[in-house]
């Protein structure tokens, strides 16, 4: 049994406290330095950005939203522990927490802080899979004749970095496939590492619900449950071969999963499809002011991340929902891609000003598709609109003054309507 200080990092047999530091946080286990695909995810990342960043709300419950009517994007373990939780309703979140601190989401900041965590990822392996700003798979076998250690030595050495050097916190997971890293990462969440070797695998998931299992949500879990399926115990008791005639590929999907098996290999290839952002208000409107306003801080949103990701789209799709709920959806496909939040926004303006007759609306949301590489975007100007390039040289400027000092550096005023 080989043990392992999450502080200093000593490598040793001993049980119980760090025989070099005295620390805790010693993880323990008898694969530890045989598995190498980890999974690593920040702890409520947004909220805690937002903490490390004004000192004031350290101790308070922090909401990440906007508006009754909005959503919650995320929410620190304080707010957490009084139930709130991703994708709540805000009023639900305010009347279970109403001493919250409620934040607007600054994606620009929360993209940067993504960018330096991958940065500090690389310098570990190439092979790494985001799944998100946050969170990531990678595959550090091999890596020990590079770096002198062990897998796990190195994703403690990296959480301890990231939360040295940006002040942030996550928790790891390490295993022999994807799957159970994933598990893993969620067992002992803030500032965890989990480890789930070859040996218990088995045993550890015959415990677990089948909500464990990617795609298995709620709809899914009703059904399953209805045919007396809730453990993944109760999958083993089931032939494969039953399972997918009666759920088809999911169902086989689900019968691999509970006995461990998952051949994916963590891919640094993976494409996003699309990237998109939304805001529901507080009332429905139709302010056509208010609603370009919402327009133009969604487009430098998309932008932003475009931007971080090195990506431009083709197709720019506008959202909106009417206080019946029902979802309109306009697309624009243009000449080139681009990952100018100028050409996002102009270019759905007019899908917007077309719409305006179907309103009031809830909700509004713009998105970017059928994305390239960022090399192939904005290569040439409009043609027909002399103040084209003057506009993406701007943005090319402010972009360098708002990575130097802020995404607050420079608003537009048309993004305080």
């Amino acid at each position: 049994m080989q043990i392992l200080c999450r502080d200093c990092l000593h490598l040793g047999q001993a049980p119980g406290r760090c025989p070099a530091c005295g620390s805790p946080r010693t993880l323990a286990h008898a694969e530890l330095t045989q598995l190498s695909i980890a999974h690593i995810d920040c702890d409520a990342f947004y909220a805690t950005v937002e903490k490390r960043d004004d000192p004031s709300l350290a101790d308070r419950p922090v909401i990440i939203g906007g508006g009754r009517r909005g959503v919650v994007s995320t929410a620190c373990y304080i707010a957490r522990i009084r139930g709130v939780r991703s994708a709540m309703p805000m009023f639900k979140a305010l009347a279970l927490c109403p001493d919250a601190a409620v934040v607007r989401p600054n994606m620009e900041k929360y993209v940067q802080v993504s960018r330096q965590i991958r940065s500090l990822m690389e310098d570990l392996t190439p092979i790494i899979e985001p799944l998100s700003l946050d969170e990531a798979f990678l595959d550090l076998t091999g890596t020990e004749r590079l770096h002198g250690a062990a897998p796990a030595i190195l994703m403690a050495r990296l959480t301890a970095r990231i939360e040295a050097e940006l002040g942030v916190t996550a928790s790891v997971g390490l295993s022999h496939n994807k799957f159970l890293a994933k598990i893993a990462s969620d067992l002992e969440k803030p500032r965890g590492f989990s480890v789930i070797g070859q040996a218990e695998a088995l045993d550890f998931l015959a415990r677990q619900s089948v909500s464990v299992i990617w795609g298995v949500g709620q709809a899914a879990r009703q059904t399953l449950a209805r045919d007396g399926i809730r453990t993944i115990a109760d999958v083993r008791r089931r032939d494969r071969k039953a399972m997918a005639d009666r759920y088809g590929a999911m169902g086989d999907h689900i019968w691999r999963l509970a006995w461990g098996q998952d051949a994916r290999q963590v891919s640094s290839r993976s494409k996003m499809k699309s990237i998109s952002h939304e805001t529901t208000f507080r009332e429905d409107t139709t302010d056509p002011d208010l609603l370009d306003g919402h327009l133009w801080r969604l487009a430098e949103k998309v932008s932003a991340r475009a931007k971080a990701k090195d990506l431009a789209g083709q197709v720019i799709t506008l959202k909106l929902k009417r206080a019946d709920h029902r979802l309109l959806t306009r697309s624009m496909t243009l000449e080139q891609p681009t990952q100018l939040a100028d050409v996002l926004h102009r270019t759905a303006s007019p899908l917007l000003t077309k719409a305006l007759g179907e309103g009031p609306f809830r909700l509004i949301g713009v998105g970017l598709g059928r994305l390239t590489p960022g090399s192939h975007a904005d290569l040439t100007t409009d043609l027909l609109d002399p103040n084209a390039a003057r506009r993406t040289e701007a943005e090319r400027a402010t972009d360098i003054i708002r990575e130097r000092f802020g995404a607050e550096a420079i608003v537009k005023g048309r993004a305080l309507s």
